[in-house]
């Protein structure tokens, strides 16, 4: 179980990366509008993205 945490850790690290380093400028962009959104609005996105990742895991497992 640990091995499976630190590789999705790691998977995930990796795919937080692509954009600030394959486009600075655009992530720049991404990062100041995140800053005006409302605590409410990150919530759901939040929400949103763990729900996501529940499914794919019950999908794949």
């Amino acid at each position: 179980m640990g091995d499976l945490l630190l590789g999705a850790l790691a998977l995930m690290l990796v795919f937080e990366g692509l954009l600030p380093f394959f486009s600075p400028r655009r992530w720049r962009e991404v990062f100041l509008r995140a800053t005006q959104m409302t605590d409410g609005q990150i919530r759901f996105i939040g929400l949103t993205c763990m729900l996501v990742g529940l499914v794919l895991l019950l999908l794949n497992g």
